[in-house]
């Protein structure tokens, strides 16, 4: 009975260690679980960290390398501004030398200019008495530009010229106005046919009386009445009354050449 007891006592103090040893084992994996736990929960927190600076480092390299296309632009920009800088300096010299060079005619040519006005305001004292007060006036006005300093020296001589051309007109041109003129010391009322500058006509505004201008007495003088007819039919081609046609008019010889 004893050694039955005695084997009992050995069976359940094995059977308690074996127990005791069963519960050690589960306490430790619980703890290893608990440890891969943690250490997956953080390497998960970890990959999420890293996958973030990826990411942050990934924008980073792509504005980085828009940034460098954007310099690399401005480079070539500021290239180009370089050679359009450079152009525009080239420019600038070329100006400021014209300009210097203008001031320069502009002393030169102003003389001229007055001297153009006084040659063609004694050409047309000397010339037929054709549209007399419109030539003096334009005269007049030419004069009056020239002194003053709000208008270009440019536009002064574009005056002048003009002047010429028109006076220049006038010799290839026909044309027929009405005005009073002296003739014989008496004043009339007359039609005037020009045409060029070789022939001035007059005819009295009732067609009795037809006359030129004599070039060499300086003076309004009465003609054949064989040129009447003529006379009055250039008078109506003047005003585009009648179609162009021949006339016959008188024309004065040219004078000899002074000695």
């Amino acid at each position: 009975m004893s050694k039955h007891i005695r084997n009992l006592a050995q069976a359940i103090a094995l059977g308690l260690c074996l127990v005791g040893v069963g519960a050690v084992n589960a306490a430790t994996l619980n703890d290893i679980f608990a440890v891969t736990k943690s250490i997956n929960d953080e390497a998960k927190r970890s990959q999420a960290k890293i996958d973030a600076l990826t990411e942050e480092t990934r924008g980073l390299l792509n504005d980085y390398k828009t940034v460098l296309k954007e310099i690399e632009g401005l480079r070539v920009y500021n290239r180009q501004l370089d050679k359009q800088i450079a152009n525009q300096n080239a420019e600038m010299a070329e100006i400021n030398d014209s300009i210097d060079k203008v001031t320069l005619i502009e002393r030169q040519i102003t003389p001229f200019m007055l001297r153009m006005v006084d040659g063609l305001e004694q050409f047309v004292s000397l010339d037929m008495p054709f549209w007399m007060n419109e030539r003096a006036n334009r005269i007049a006005e030419l004069r009056n530009n020239l002194d003053r300093a709000d208008v270009a020296v440019s536009e002064k001589f574009n005056q002048v010229m003009r002047a010429f051309q028109i006076e220049n007109e006038y010799g290839r041109t026909m044309d027929s106005y009405s005005e009073t003129i002296n003739i014989d010391g008496t004043e009339r009322k007359v039609d005037i046919l020009r045409v060029g500058r070789v022939v001035l006509a007059y005819q009295s505004l009732d067609g009795e009386e037809t006359g030129m201008w004599n070039k060499q007495d300086k003076k309004w003088e009465p003609i054949s009445d064989d040129f009447s007819d003529s006379v009055r039919r250039g008078i109506k081609m003047a005003r585009k009354q009648l179609a162009v046609d021949l006339l016959a008019l008188p024309v004065t010889g040219p004078e000899a050449a002074a000695k």
